[in-house]
């Protein structure tokens, strides 16, 4: 991962990338409110929000941070310290 990821979302600001989803989801979070999580799918035409609940989304982050580690990626760090600041 070469850089962080920002959405700006119409009702609740800037958000930023948490975890992949998979199935060309990923789950973000509110970065200057309280913690709101969001599953996106980007869409040619923009993009829709689902809100999800705080376990959601740290399931999402487990399950990414296990892959990761399953195929010995690179990114591995990134993801951990992404965890530790969002869910610690």
């Amino acid at each position: 991962m070469d850089a962080e990821r920002y959405l700006n979302h119409p009702n609740y600001g800037m958000l930023y990338l948490v975890s992949p989803a998979g199935k060309g989801r990923d789950v973000y979070a509110t970065l200057y409110a309280q913690k709101i999580f969001f599953l996106v799918t980007l869409e040619a035409r923009g993009a829709q929000f689902e809100v999800i609940p705080y376990l959601d989304a740290r399931y999402h982050a487990e399950m990414n941070l296990s892959q990761c580690r399953r195929q010995k990626s690179l990114e591995i760090n990134r993801w951990q310290e992404l965890y530790k600041q969002t869910f610690a």
